[in-house]
């Protein structure tokens, strides 16, 4: 048995709003907000930032650190992949621009949000594994 899909995921941030203003910038208006929190949905699955629940002395991302490394969203064709480069430059999010994945030669396209998570807007054709 196995379960179908993630219902969500919640990532830790150090400023909600300032979190909303940038995704808001790509991906478009969330489907929750308050003082705490903020999220959106991707097919089947939410994706919050929120607070964290109590204060920690140097609480900063690590992607180097055991946990979230980063996040790859699914891209299907190139022409999609430039619109997703044209987007990020028109609302002033520096990235990579398109590079190719030296282990699976796809190419992608790296950003860090404000917190310093890494996005990937990845490519990977219907009915490739």
């Amino acid at each position: 048995m196995r379960p179908l899909f993630i219902d969500h995921i919640t990532i830790m941030v150090k400023d909600v709003k300032k979190t909303e203003e940038f995704y808001s910038k790509v991906f478009g208006e969330p489907i929750h907000r308050d003082d705490y929190s903020v999220a959106w949905k991707f097919g089947d699955t939410k994706l919050f930032f929120g607070l964290p629940f109590k204060e920690i002395e140097n609480n900063a991302f690590n992607r180097n650190r055991i946990g979230l490394n980063h996040i790859a969203w699914g891209i299907r064709t190139l022409d999609e992949m430039k619109e997703w480069e044209g987007k990020l430059n028109e609302v002033g999010i520096k990235n990579s621009g398109i590079i190719k994945d030296k282990y699976k030669n796809r190419e992608y396209i790296w950003f860090d949000d404000p917190d310093g998570i890494r996005q990937e807007f990845y490519l990977r054709y219907e009915g490739e594994e």
